[in-house]
């Protein structure tokens, strides 16, 4: 892909072009979808950013995971842009290996949290924060991919399980952040606010 000129004024009308050069309003639903996965993408760059700038090396680690995380958003996003039944030669895709890779890292952060035992509040800390703001996104994008599949727009099963596991992996995330930082995780108190603690 080569992007040499950013405006065409094609678009300036509200209707854009799907892969292949079908013409589509943006209201329509499978811009919908792709999009919500760009806005995930944004905010996943600004989670990577933040473990960048933190010096622990399980940080570091972790912003090279978000990285290829931005990537399967990418690959989810291009199959979502593809009218129904198009497909070419290497078109990216995702797969059960991509699940598993989540399912591993999830299982990897768990496994040094203590159990939870009733929700928690975001924002213990920056990383924290950020990643609550992900699943928060990645939830939406999923009712959304719901959506489409109940108006007869493809979206394959890896797809859906892949940012089903997304959110749970930002979940965790959160979590795993305040553990390293130290920082106590705020817990939902249920008819509580600050002034009667």
């Amino acid at each position: 892909m080569r992007l040499s000129k950013i405006y065409t004024r094609t678009g300036d009308k509200g209707y854009t072009d799907l892969i292949g050069g079908e013409r589509v309003p943006k209201s329509h639903l499978r811009l919908e979808c792709y999009g919500t996965l760009d806005e995930l993408n944004a905010f996943t760059g600004r989670l990577k950013v933040l473990c960048l700038e933190n010096d622990k090396k399980e940080f570091q680690k972790t912003a090279a995971e978000l990285e290829k995380i931005q990537n399967r958003l990418f690959d989810a996003g291009t199959t979502l842009a593809a009218p129904q039944g198009v497909k070419w030669a290497n078109m990216p895709n995702i797969t059960e290996t991509h699940i598993k890779e989540l399912e591993t890292s999830i299982d990897k952060m768990n496994k040094l949290l203590e159990p939870l035992k009733t929700f928690t509040l975001p924002g213990s800390e920056a990383i924290n924060a950020e990643a609550h703001i992900c699943r928060a996104i990645c939830r939406r994008a999923e009712r959304i991919l719901c959506t489409a599949k109940e108006n007869d727009i493809t979206v394959s099963d890896c797809i859906m399980a892949y940012i089903n596991r997304l959110s749970d992996y930002f979940f965790v995330l959160s979590r795993y952040a305040s553990l390293l930082n130290e920082a106590k995780e705020g817990q939902w108190l249920q008819g509580k606010a600050a002034a009667d603690l």
